[in-house]
């Protein structure tokens, strides 16, 4: 059994027991977290795609971890006009481990 969830503008699939770094969410460590934006559900032998959402499908999940991912490095140059500038940005993450998929 799997699912399709949306969330943070982007689409993961998901089933049972499995670990998925998202976007960041405001919930706390330790806390449950119900992804409510289901878009395709499948229980083996059925597929149920919504449209746009699946009506009644939820996917819970435990919140492991929040964190920022590696710093990636940003250089901005122009040439002939001895301009440069270098930035750094660290993206936040929330790491979660899917407990169940309710279709």
């Amino acid at each position: 059994m799997f699912a399709v969830i949306e969330t943070g503008g982007k689409q993961y699939k998901v089933t049972e027991g499995d670990v998925v770094f998202v976007e960041k969410l405001e919930v706390n460590e330790g806390e449950t977290y119900t992804f409510d934006k289901v878009l395709a559900v499948s229980t083996g032998d059925s597929f149920n795609a919504g449209t746009p959402y699946v009506e009644g499908a939820t996917v819970t999940a435990n919140v492991v971890k929040n964190g920022k991912a590696k710093k990636i490095h940003v250089l901005k140059y122009k040439s002939k006009k001895n301009e440069k500038k270098k930035i750094g940005h660290r993206q936040p993450y929330t790491k979660v481990q899917i407990v169940s998929v309710n279709a």
